[in-house]
């Protein structure tokens, strides 16, 4: 039994979720409409296509995109949130306003001190 369940508990949940771009493969897909995979690389424009692939394969293992194939020539193939995907939404909005907040406090600090080196 680990000495600290909860830190566990944490390191689980980041590991599925936290990536350069994982998070925003989830915003993109959390936005309802599924994906195909050249869809995900126009809106990612710097994700090259092995780290999209290996991304959306993590998430797909951790059930939170699921990837269909459709039988027709050329293949068809689709990425969606999963309902269980979707559990991270209010997780990943507080995450954004957390950023957000976040930025603007550094925005400030960094505003400040150059107001102080001038003085």
């Amino acid at each position: 039994m680990p000495k600290n369940p909860g830190h566990c508990q944490f390191v689980v949940a980041l590991d599925s979720i936290v990536g350069k771009w994982k998070p925003m493969i989830l915003y993109h897909l959390l936005q309802g409409k599924p994906l195909r995979f050249n869809e995900l690389r126009r809106l990612l424009p710097d994700i090259t296509q092995r780290m999209l692939t290996l991304h959306l394969r993590e998430l797909e293992e951790e059930e939170i995109v699921k990837r269909v194939v459709y039988p027709q020539i050329p293949p068809k193939v689709e990425y969606s949130i999963t309902e269980y995907g979707m559990s991270l939404s209010p997780i990943l909005e507080t995450l954004h306003q957390w950023g957000a907040a976040h930025i603007e406090r550094k925005q400030l600090n960094k505003a400040k001190n150059e107001q102080t080196e001038t003085d």
